[in-house]
């Protein structure tokens, strides 16, 4: 998949996705960090190159898709998870399991601490 991290999304992440094979543009690759883009520009440029934003902030792109007129390659909301490998690993399935993701929102949660702890 095409991917396009906004500034929130932990370099970690994208690395584990390269590896898993993905195809990952960076907000500082593309020339766009540090300049406090409104979101919209990002899902604008995102939207431009045919990527999926990937992302950390979840309200407001949340807000964005749902006010949005405008068609869009895709928008994937996640929880911060310390663990980038698993996130990504999540991130890799959901995408992997889909048709295709254009004006869809995708929420990626962290599993709770109950939910990974065996009795």
């Amino acid at each position: 998949m095409l991917f396009y991290a906004d500034e929130n999304l932990p370099l970690d992440v994208v690395t584990e996705l390269r590896r898993l094979g993905h195809d990952v543009l960076t907000a500082f690759e593309d020339g766009r960090a540090n300049r406090r883009l409104p979101d919209e520009e990002v899902l604008t440029r995102a939207t431009e190159l045919k990527r999926i934003v990937l992302t950390l902030n979840r309200r407001d792109f949340r807000l964005l898709h749902q006010q949005s007129q405008v068609a869009h390659a895709g928008i994937i909301i996640c929880t911060q998870d310390s663990d980038f490998t698993r996130q990504a690993e999540r991130i890799h399935k959901t995408c992997n399991s889909l048709p295709h993701m254009d004006n869809q929102l995708l929420r990626i949660y962290r599993p709770s601490a109950s939910s990974t702890t065996k009795s």
